[in-house]
């Protein structure tokens, strides 16, 4: 996979791979009112926008010169790099994909020098065990209140 940097214009396709990963990835863990506000208020080109404004930076993932993924991590603190967004479209999960966004994303924390990756996941996503696989921890477990919705997460560390 190859991996390049996104910007403001390659939103459309972001919030096309989020649109196809997320009707696949959360069918079973969301329900379909949870799925459609999640994907209108932070993958539409709108709130992409701001998440960008916001200082996560997007990573675009390409396999055969056709968009497959992204990343979107965020300089949390000077000891935390956290991976805010990593999602891939469900013709191409278990290809080895996801561990190059893992991979990528360690390498982004090394060159920064920053010592921990840090993320979320929805505490019944079938990717938690992924990230268990490439090393992360569970350090707590959390209830987040979200526009009517609770986002009960897993917050997963790996040191570097």
């Amino acid at each position: 996979m190859h991996i390049v940097l996104a910007n403001e214009n390659d939103r459309p396709i972001i919030e096309a791979l989020a649109q196809r990963s997320w009707r696949a990835g959360y069918v079973d863990v969301l329900s379909a009112q949870q799925i459609d506000f999640m994907l209108n208020k932070s993958y539409s080109q709108a709130g992409l926008l701001e998440a960008m404004q916001q200082g996560q930076v997007f990573y675009l993932g390409f396999a055969e010169d056709k968009p497959v993924g992204f990343i979107a991590l965020q300089k949390q603190t000077s000891t935390v790099l956290r991976i805010e967004k990593l999602y891939l479209i469900p013709t191409v999960q278990g290809k080895g994909y996801g561990r190059d966004f893992i991979d990528f994303a360690l390498a982004q924390a090394r060159e920064a020098q920053i010592a921990l990756l840090e993320l979320n996941v929805n505490r019944k996503n079938k990717a938690y065990y992924f990230y268990l696989k490439q090393g992360f921890e569970v350090v707590k477990e959390v209830d987040i209140p979200y526009h009517g919705f609770v986002l009960d997460d897993y917050v997963m560390q790996k040191p570097i």
